[in-house]
């Protein structure tokens, strides 16, 4: 099981409270993850990641076991950590400004 932890505009939209549990199939991946997430909350999709192109929206990163993984390709494999639930896949907001 997959523990997702989203921002609160998120998880309001999607009608949520605290983290979401997903079951990912095979390799859990960044793309795997958001598959998922989009098929369970299908409201979220166009949010975290365009439609077409299915590239990250602006302002929006991922983090897992403490590091930033946003730039890094969405296929690459995920630590074990975050595959057996003992470790959240966090979507977070970016602030910009100064």
């Amino acid at each position: 099981m997959i523990r997702v932890v989203m921002p609160a505009h998120l998880r309001t939209l999607a009608g949520v409270n605290g983290e979401v549990n997903l079951e990912v199939e095979g390799v859990v991946t960044r793309q795997a993850i958001l598959d998922a997430l989009e098929k369970r909350y299908p409201m979220l999709r166009g949010t975290i990641r365009e439609h077409v192109s299915r590239e990250r929206r602006p302002f929006l990163r991922f983090f897992v076991c403490g590091e930033d993984i946003t730039h890094k390709s969405p296929d690459d494999p995920l630590p074990p950590e975050i595959a057996s639930g003992a470790e959240p896949f966090y979507v977070i907001g970016a602030i910009a400004g100064g």
